[in-house]
């Protein structure tokens, strides 16, 4: 079995668990212990920045499929060739923060572009459809994506949320949008939807009930400064993800 497929599984069975360290995030310690957390808590795949060193690293730590993210097709091809198991164009919430905005066409081309680049019997391809555009727009470029071959849209929103409330009620308006966008792609697609952004233990079920096949999971875990703490919440998060699969395996 390829470890790819360790994740197909896991989304087929609408249970998919991807931990984050963050497309930005080149602090090889703070990676390490992510991936470690993730490994420990038998998450179904780990996401890093495009950097060999840390590709090699995560490498060395677990057997988990590995995600290279990037908003640039070539460093995608590249992550390909050293060996990711699957490739990301995107998150964007973090480059909100540096001023850069994706439209919808531009999306569609830098994902062209990665598909042009790597041979795609060989890679797992995973695109974010931005959150700041309109539901309509976001449809309608998962529906192309989905036509160019891709295998998995992956919704956003934290960086666009009106957050006005702490605790509990703060975390559900920070995911509220990426839950949304998740509900409206995941009902105009047949390739499986992985909602990220915001996600936490609280909110995790929700993305699940919007019809996420997955989750993707970051500052919630990559933020925190224990090993141990790291591990515990991952661990939730695979444990709401399991009892998913169970209320799927109900239903069917």
């Amino acid at each position: 079995m390829n470890r790819i497929d360790l994740f197909k599984q896991h989304l087929n069975e609408k249970r998919a668990v991807k931990i984050i360290a963050g497309i930005d995030n080149f602090d090889i310690e703070n990676v390490r212990k992510v991936v470690s957390a993730a490994n420990q808590a038998g998450a179904s795949a780990i996401d890093i920045c495009a950097s060999e060193e840390i590709l090699n690293a995560a490498r060395q730590l677990t057997e988990l499929p590995i995600f290279v993210s990037s908003i640039i097709p070539e460093e995608l091809a590249q992550a390909a060739r050293m060996g990711a198991d699957a490739i990301e164009l995107g998150n964007f919430d973090a480059l909100y923060k540096k001023g850069i905005v994706m439209g919808a066409d531009e999306v569609l081309e830098l994902a062209k572009r990665t598909m042009s680049l790597v041979d795609k019997e060989d890679i797992f391809v995973c695109v974010t459809v931005p959150g700041h555009i309109s539901v309509a727009e976001q449809i309608d470029l998962a529906r192309s994506l989905e036509s160019i071959g891709i295998d998995l849209i992956q919704t956003e929103g934290a960086a666009i949320a009106n957050v006005q409330s702490e605790g509990a009620r703060g975390l559900l308006e920070t995911a509220q949008v990426s839950i949304a966008n998740t509900i409206e792609i995941a009902r105009n697609v047949e390739i499986p939807v992985m909602t990220a952004s915001g996600i936490t233990s609280t909110t995790a079920a929700m993305a699940f009930a919007a019809g996420a096949s997955a989750i993707g999971v970051g500052s919630c875990i990559n933020k925190l400064d224990s090993s141990i703490a790291m591990m515990a919440v991952a661990r939730s998060l695979v444990e709401i993800a399991s009892r998913n699969e169970k209320r799927e395996m109900v239903r069917a």
